[in-house]
């Protein structure tokens, strides 16, 4: 049975931040798509965390973990507009979690829910990334037509690597956890 999304235990805060953490440092490994915007396979650790843990812990993993970023690697200035952006996308990612045809520890989905997980996921990563584009320009001025080149490009190399390597990832971890569900104590 899984535990409510808003049961904040030891386990619950344990997963927030080492979920924070893995975004946080991954992403700094990025591949440049364009200016100040590239692919960041880290988004495959909000689908993962989501995924397991549910839309709480991908929220306050893509928030926490983005702040990492900008305060470790982004030169100590915290752009809270693409925090918000981050953490939009790992709410999005952990929707899958409340589907009672799934649960990653039980190794048990549907192809609906993988799915759902797949388009609900995306749709998050281009809402996100959406609303910090349209705050950038509104709050900070920033030029309409280099934040929608932004937008575009960033949403569309992070949609493939939540489709290939987030999905690839839950993928193996229902497959895992379904062989080891079979198991029986033998007397």
């Amino acid at each position: 049975m899984k535990q409510s999304i808003f049961d904040f235990n030891t386990k619950t805060v344990v997963a927030i931040g080492i979920g924070a953490a893995l975004y946080g440092l991954l992403s700094t490994v990025t591949i440049p798509v364009v200016p100040q915007t590239g692919l960041r396979p880290a988004i495959a650790i909000l689908t993962i965390f989501g995924a397991m843990f549910g839309p709480i812990v991908g929220f306050l993993s893509g928030a926490i973990g983005h702040i990492i970023t900008d305060l470790t690697w982004g030169g100590g200035t915290i752009w809270w507009t693409w925090v918000l952006g981050s953490a939009i996308s790992g709410f999005g990612m952990g929707i899958v979690y409340l589907n009672s045809s799934f649960n990653i520890k039980e190794g048990r989905s549907s192809k609906g829910s993988i799915a759902s997980l797949a388009i609900i996921g995306s749709l998050a990563l281009a809402v996100g990334f959406g609303v910090s584009s349209l705050l950038d320009v509104y709050l900070f001025g920033e030029p309409a037509d280099k934040m929608w080149v932004q937008f575009t490009a960033s949403t569309l190399a992070n949609i493939g690597v939540h489709l290939v390597l987030g999905l690839l990832a839950v993928l193996a971890l229902l497959q895992m956890n379904r062989h080891n569900s079979n198991l029986r104590v033998q007397k």
